[in-house]
């Protein structure tokens, strides 16, 4: 089995020995779904898999933009068309000196799998461009969006290609893409999601992928019959998902221990209650600084330079910042002061070391393919809303939410169930992989 396996990634990797984190991606989804695709005969010796790692279009164009001294500036923008077996493509632009080819690949690879498990119809993609919106005035952004919307709007559409918002780009950029797109194409369509709630967008969507990781976090303990009342929480991440996902925590009785941004995290041994959380709001959301200010209002906790937030100790562990950013040094850290549950809020951000580690010691393990899908989900339901031309409530879209993630846990149950351990990694690859490739198959060679 395992000869399959090495051979099928050193066939993939020929065309992409370049791309570390889309080969990290594969590699994970690969080791759980190759043994499962030799024993099925109606996927064996169809290369589903294959095709499956391959986009279906890549994008890749430059964005010039005017900066507020008068110089021009020049970016790359990208969008990765990843597959639209299940539904249009459907995935978020991210703005950040990070961003390429290997990335968004991963970051579209995944959101295939993702979208799959919410079952709502919608395809695989990914976007964006190494533009830094740090620091940059709202005109600046502005002229970026458009810049990058006018060559973005040819290939997009509410049938065709979908995207959303991703690190980097909010409310404030979604909304001049959006001007752009309908300045260009004059119409008013739902073509990108993450909308103000008075232009089309939907509520909840800002807190989803957020409230979704801690609904995934609780689905998990309670069917081990624990709760998170009462439960130590660290967090990673001070952005929508990481604000969100502690306010959820708080929702349910837990206790919030820490924050980060790329800079260093924040530790309160008492908590993070709601008027914290509040004011790291209005830091990250307002502000736009660093969450060392934290300390300014609250001097009682303390900041940790340039470090994650792994060995705090904790009950459980909700990484919601970015890819890798949980090593095995860190998940060996987490197991051995108590921690039993994590739950990826962000993409990827235990490396494959890490889950190993937790899988090792039968710690419950969600990926992020099934516990951060609430943020595509909602996404689809403002597409579902747009369509309709009609807004549901905010109860009404959370409790959709709700039992979107309660059917992921369920999928993941039934395909990740070992003699001893939930195996929700192997649990969420298959149960995803079975949707899209049955509708590859009836598709044809396509």
């Amino acid at each position: 089995m395992q000869k399959k396996i090495t051979g099928f990634l050193r066939e993939i990797e020929k065309r992409n020995s370049h791309e570390p984190e889309f080969m990290q991606a594969v590699k994970e989804v690969a080791e759980d779904l190759i043994p499962y695709i030799i024993k099925q005969d109606i996927y064996h010796g169809k290369n589903i898999l294959m095709r499956m790692c391959e986009p279906e279009r890549v994008l890749m164009f430059r964005v010039n933009w005017v900066d507020d001294k008068g110089e021009i500036r020049v970016n790359r923008g990208y969008r990765i068309e990843m597959n639209s077996a299940i539904g249009p493509y459907k995935g978020g632009l991210r703005f950040h000196p990070s961003v390429n080819l290997s990335i968004l690949k991963f970051l579209a690879f995944e959101q295939v799998f993702k979208n799959s498990l919410t079952t709502l119809p919608m395809g695989g993609g990914k976007g964006g461009s190494d533009f830094d919106p740090k620091n940059k005035s709202d005109s600046e952004v502005m002229r970026f969006c458009q810049s990058f919307m006018t060559e973005l709007f040819r290939h997009i559409g509410p049938n065709t290609d979908i995207p959303a918002g991703d690190i980097g780009v909010g409310g404030r950029e979604i909304g001049y893409m959006f001007g752009q797109y309908k300045r260009l194409k004059n119409e008013f369509t739902g073509v990108l999601t993450g909308k103000g709630v008075s232009w089309g967008g939907s509520l909840i969507r800002p807190e989803a992928t957020g409230y979704g990781t801690v609904y995934f976090a609780e689905d998990m303990l309670n069917y081990e019959g624990n709760s998170l009342k009462g439960k130590t929480v660290t967090i990673s991440g001070s952005g929508n998902v990481a604000q969100y996902a502690a306010e959820k925590c708080l929702h349910l009785g837990s206790k919030v221990l820490t924050m980060s941004d790329s800079n260093g995290f924040i530790f309160d041994n008492d908590g993070i209650n709601e008027d914290k959380l509040k004011h790291i709001m209005f830091l990250k959301n307002v502000k736009r600084s660093r969450i060392s200010e934290y300390l300014k209002k609250y001097p009682n906790a303390t900041y940790v330079k340039d470090k994650k937030p792994w060995a705090i100790k904790c009950d459980v562990a909700l990484p919601c910042a970015t890819q890798n950013e949980l090593d095995h040094i860190d998940a060996k850290n987490l197991i051995s002061n108590g921690c039993y549950c994590i739950a990826e809020g962000a993409n990827m951000p235990c490396t494959i070391e890490a889950i190993s580690e937790f899988k090792l010691n039968k710690i419950l393990y969600a990926p992020g393919k099934a516990s951060n899908a609430g943020g595509v989900a909602v996404s689809g339901l403002e597409m579902a809303q747009n369509s309709l031309r009609y807004s549901w409530s905010r109860e009404e879209v959370d409790e959709k939410l709700k039992q979107i993630m309660i059917n992921i846990h369920r999928s993941c149950l039934e395909h990740g169930k070992e003699k001893d351990y939930i195996n929700y990694g192997k649990g969420a690859n298959i149960s995803s992989f079975i949707k899209v490739a049955d509708a590859m198959l009836a598709q044809g060679v396509v």
